[in-house]
């Protein structure tokens, strides 16, 4: 199965902004799709949806695994 790459969105000024869609969450979590949706649905993981299409932000990916070293360090 091949990603295609993340999309990106400029803003300007400020830093660019990656989009993932779910296949490529999927692929970096080495999970199922209805395990990365149960993580959206559940809002443990941060998404937009665009038309019908979810994309999951970079920084919301980094953060969500951040939160789960963090708990599972505590």
């Amino acid at each position: 199965m091949t990603s295609h790459p993340p999309a990106v969105l400029h803003t300007g000024t400020g830093p660019t902004l990656e989009l993932l869609t779910v296949p490529q969450v999927m692929a970096h979590l080495q999970l199922g799709r209805s395990a990365v949706y149960d993580l959206l649905r559940t809002g443990q993981l941060a998404s937009i949806t665009l038309g019908r299409a979810r994309r999951i932000p970079t920084h919301a990916l980094t953060d969500f695994i951040r939160s789960r070293l963090e708990q599972e360090a505590a």
